[in-house]
């Protein structure tokens, strides 16, 4: 028999939903929910039916704004001849806090994962092969994470690029291998991006 009501093992459950959010995670955060004031817990509820109803999808890079194009690709003081590539938000955020870029960005919205049944068409890859095409780009940063699905979704993209003739750079090792753009140090995530190093070959 469970010893909570049938609503708030529906918030459990919901809260369990969410990645990186267990059992015991999803109870605490319920229970927290349950001793805000009914206005302070409401807050939440309203913050996610506005991001629902006002976040959208950048038509150029497939960054997330309330504007289309987003402020970073409406932004001419960026450097518009280096488009940054990472796989998802929180990975162009982490990259964003640094300062140390000013170019565009491209979110692929993923990586290529066969075994999950992600392939290159199920990602924005030729979005971006278009773009580079269209706007002249000189130089394209792979900042996909440095474990064995971002690696196998760098070398795919090269292997695409490499014929167009642009300049390819890769986030410099300081990165431990197999790490998570989204979860490292600023500062390490800021000397990858000064060192970064570039990709030849095919």
């Amino acid at each position: 028999m469970n010893a909570y009501p049938q609503s708030v093992i529906k918030l459990i459950d919901e809260f369990g939903k969410m990645p990186g959010i267990g059992q015991k995670t999803a109870e605490r955060l319920a229970c927290h929910i349950l001793k805000l004031p009914a206005e302070e817990a409401m807050q939440l509820a309203y913050a996610i039916r506005d991001v629902k109803k006002h976040a959208k999808t950048c038509s150029v890079c497939f960054n997330v704004s309330e504007n289309d194009p987003c402020h970073i690709c409406s932004d001419m003081s960026r450097d518009r001849s280096v488009i940054c590539v990472v796989e998802q938000l929180a990975d162009f955020l982490t990259i964003e806090k640094t300062g140390k870029y000013h170019g565009l960005y491209h979110v692929l919205q993923g990586h290529i994962s066969p075994l999950e049944g992600i392939h290159p068409e199920s990602l924005t890859i030729e979005k971006l092969l278009q773009r580079v095409k269209a706007d002249h780009v000189k130089e394209v940063l792979l900042a996909t994470n440095l474990n064995m699905e971002g690696d196998a979704t760098a070398l795919y993209i090269h292997k695409q690029l490499y014929v167009l003739g642009v300049r390819i750079t890769r986030l410099a090792r300081g990165l431990p291998t197999g790490s998570y753009l989204e979860y490292a140090n600023t500062a390490i995530v800021a000397d990858a991006i000064s060192g970064r190093s570039e990709m030849l070959g095919v």
